[in-house]
């Protein structure tokens, strides 16, 4: 298929997809790891079963399916079956409290939802009205259905499956929905749960498409003979795109780590797996620089011998002959994203020729806006536009001065689902989307991105956290007029301005109040996912500078 790249359009995925499931067809294609493993000919049969499912619960083209658990062989299918039938995927991280996602079911409209076990446990159906059916994604039973044939058919699902296809079922039967054009709707991504600052990114199928066409130009090492860990989240655009869907066009074969897993597991998988590539964010890469080489590096030895020049060109030989050991010894390269890189950690693996490089994109983008290839990439730098794709820096001096990065082309969203003016906020005059992040762009056209005009904060692994959320909620505490929530060393810190007239007119002291306040912060981390809570606060003297708009300047406090 890679071959003829050119006959291929940007609505073909699923043309793509029924391609590598009919060329793949006894080869393994998803395995969750020290469990069951499934191969292509597997996928396509559970997939037309599925498709008898959607048929019988009523599902028509372009309607939404929501999918809610852990990595999982079974996410995938789901996953697969939804675009493949012509209907609109909305996978939803599990990390969110069961309010958010029963938020963005109702807000998608979603006709179906999948759910693990562990999600439905807290989710209450009467709030997500809408709702056709719902099923447990682990084994697909029936939880809730409005129409009692929806049982009826999990149960004759078999006879159901043998009547469609009366012969044994091969590749001929595979006969996959064609998308009328390019920008057809394929995904909402959802960037966010909470209901006053969730955004359901439209994807078409151009923009996945086109990331999949990347994929194949730049990761050509990429085969039906290749093994890929998948140890990012699923429903997470960067991790869902190269260690799920590109691989599945091309017949490799994906591991899902089906609980989140620690630096020591994940280095464990991939030491037995031995993958061709390796998608990560930096904290799994800075957590190995940190706690294995820098005790190390930091001997007076070591340093002594790293200022001598033919010698320190040996030691970091060999000190990246071990790591790249520790990652298995078969990959290509180690693609870090969702986060900013620690800078002393780029330079470090830079120099001792580490096969890594840094890409930037965002769900926007489904996900990729620039890359280089480890042998391109350089310090400090993010790559260069990716195929299809342009960026431009909206400043006057755009290779010396920082300014918001823009970008458009192939890969960019159709906007944000029932929220024209959040689309419209997120485009210009003349039709570039608006990133919210600060960069400039070097003569070759490298990016360096200097800082994020957004409020947004990037979680250790890739999260969107949004301040405004978390200071929602603290702002309707006892004793709080208002807050800010800003990054301070990785932790998520919380700038207080209480109402010391009211805590002193019921008696609380300073300690009192300080006891309060943690009171308060405990309750409002119950409603957070984990990468979203708060680890420390502070309280201010006096009120937050004002805009004349009586907006908080940020940032005056973010450092």
């Amino acid at each position: 298929m890679r071959e003829n790249v050119l006959d291929y359009k940007l609505e073909d995925l699923n043309k793509i997809l029924q391609q590598s499931f009919s060329e793949n067809w006894n080869r393994p294609a998803l395995s969750d790891y020290k469990g069951i493993t499934l191969y292509y000919r597997d996928v396509a049969r559970k997939i037309a079963k599925i498709h008898i499912i959607f048929k019988e619960c009523g599902v028509k083209k372009g309607d939404t399916i929501a999918l809610c658990s852990r990595n999982q062989a079974n996410w995938a299918l789901v996953y697969l079956a939804t675009i493949t039938y012509g209907a609109v995927i909305v996978p939803i991280l599990h990390e969110f409290k069961a309010s958010n996602i029963e938020h963005i079911v109702r807000h998608s409209e979603s006709k179906i939802l999948f759910a693990g076990s562990n999600v439905l446990e807290g989710l209450t159906i009467a709030n997500m009205e809408g709702l056709l059916s719902v099923f447990c994604v682990d084994d697909f039973t029936v939880v809730y259905s409005k129409d009692n044939r929806v049982k009826e058919t999990i149960e004759r699902l078999n006879e159901l499956f043998g009547k469609s296809y009366p012969k044994t079922f091969s590749q001929d039967y595979i006969n996959y929905y064609a998308p009328e054009n390019e920008d057809e709707l394929a995904m909402i991504n959802y960037t966010s749960g909470t209901s006053g600052f969730s955004k359901g990114v439209m994807i078409p199928y151009r923009a996945l498409m086109s990331n999949v066409l990347f994929a194949w130009k730049v990761l050509p090492q990429v085969t039906n003979e290749s093994d890929v860990v998948s140890i990012l989240p699923a429903a997470h655009m960067y991790g869902m795109m190269f260690e799920f869907l590109f691989e599945m066009t091309v017949g490799a074969h994906v591991h899902f780590l089906t609980r989140i897993p620690s630096p020591s597991i994940i280095l464990k998988a991939f030491e037995e797996i031995k993958p061709k590539i390796i998608i990560s964010v930096p904290l799994i890469i800075e957590k190995i620089y940190k706690n294995r080489l820098q005790p190390f590096l930091s001997k007076p030895g070591v340093r002594f011998l790293l200022r001598l020049p033919m010698i320190d060109k040996k030691v970091k030989g060999q000190i990246n002959d071990t790591l790249t050991a520790s990652f298995g010894g078969n990959f290509e390269e180690v693609i870090i994203g969702g986060a900013p890189f620690n800078k002393d950690a780029d330079a470090f693996f830079h120099s001792m020729g580490f096969r890594y490089t840094i890409g930037y994109g965002m769900t926007e983008c489904a996900p990729i806006i620039s890359y280089a290839h480890w042998n391109e990439a350089r310090v400090g730098s993010c790559g260069y536009s990716a195929p299809r794709m342009e960026i431009r820096i909206d400043s006057k001096k755009p290779t010396e001065v920082p300014g918001e990065i823009q970008v458009k082309g192939a890969n960019t969203m159709l906007g944000y689902f029932k929220n024209e003016q959040a689309t419209k906020e997120a485009f210009t005059e003349d039709g570039w989307m608006r990133t919210g992040d600060l960069g400039v762009l070097d003569s070759d056209g490298y990016l360096y991105i200097k800082g994020r005009s957004k409020s947004m904060i990037l979680g250790p692994s890739g999260q969107n956290i949004y301040p405004e959320e978390i200071e929602s909620s603290i702002n309707n505490m006892p004793y709080v007029v208002e807050s800010l929530v800003i990054e301070d060393e990785g932790k998520i810190v919380a700038l207080i301005y209480p109402d010391f007239c009211a805590a002193s007119a019921d008696g609380l002291n300073v300690d009192m109040l300080n006891q309060k306040m943690k009171e308060n912060i405990d309750i409002v981390n119950e409603d957070m996912p984990n990468y979203s809570k708060i680890t420390t606060f502070k309280l201010m003297p006096e009120e937050f500078e004002k805009t004349p708009k009586r907006s908080i300047k940020r940032y005056m406090y973010q450092n």
